[in-house]
This record gives C-alpha cells, sequence and structure tokens, in this order.
C-alpha cells in the first residue's frame, strides 16, 4: 500500500466512523459500515456497506427515511473533506450480518 493510499484510508475510516456514530443513535438493529475501496480509481470505487443485526431491522430501516438520510450524512461527511460523489446512492448497500 502506498503511502498516499494509506492516507485515503485513514480519510474513509475517519468518515464512516462519523456516519457510523449517527447511524447508531438513530436506527434500531443497525450494527455497522465497512467498505471496499480501489485507491487507484477513489472516490468511484468506494462500496459502503450499512450492516444490520437483522432482515427485519434492514427492511424496517429501508421503508424508512433511513436511506435518504444515511446518503446524504455520508454525503456531507465526505464534502467535509473535499470528497464528491456523482450518485452517492449507488455506492451504499445495505446487509445483514445473517445470512
Amino acid at each position: 500500500m502506498r503511502k498516499s493510499d494509506k492516507k485515503t484510508e485513514n480519510q474513509i475510516r475517519e468518515v464512516l466512523t462519523e456516519v457510523c456514530e449517527d447511524t447508531l443513535k438513530g436506527y434500531d438493529g443497525f450494527l455497522w459500515v465497512t467498505h471496499t475501496v480501489k485507491y487507484s480509481s477513489f472516490p468511484q470505487s468506494l462500496k459502503i456497506v450499512c450492516v444490520f443485526d437483522t432482515n427485519q431491522d434492514r427492511a424496517n430501516f429501508l421503508v424508512g427515511e433511513g436511506p435518504q438520510h444515511v446518503s446524504t450524512t455520508i454525503q456531507k461527511a465526505f464534502n467535509k473533506v473535499g470528497v464528491q460523489f456523482k450518485n452517492v446512492d449507488k455506492q451504499i448497500s445495505y446487509d445483514t450480518q445473517l445470512d
């Protein structure tokens, strides 16, 4: 990993930690946020996964304003550090820890 990749990774982790803490307060069953990224094509390659405890928790989140809130929170948090997305919604997915 190059030095610039480490800097990008740290930036991503800091932003997503902020998003996670915000989301934990507002949504039952929300557990954590994780991500994958190809540094050479960041931010387009960034994939963010919001993980819930159960399928029901995820379903409850998806039928409400949760996805819009999380999307806006992620966009605003990355904007603070100078990272813009064309369509952040396409880079966010929702999963459960149970298969």
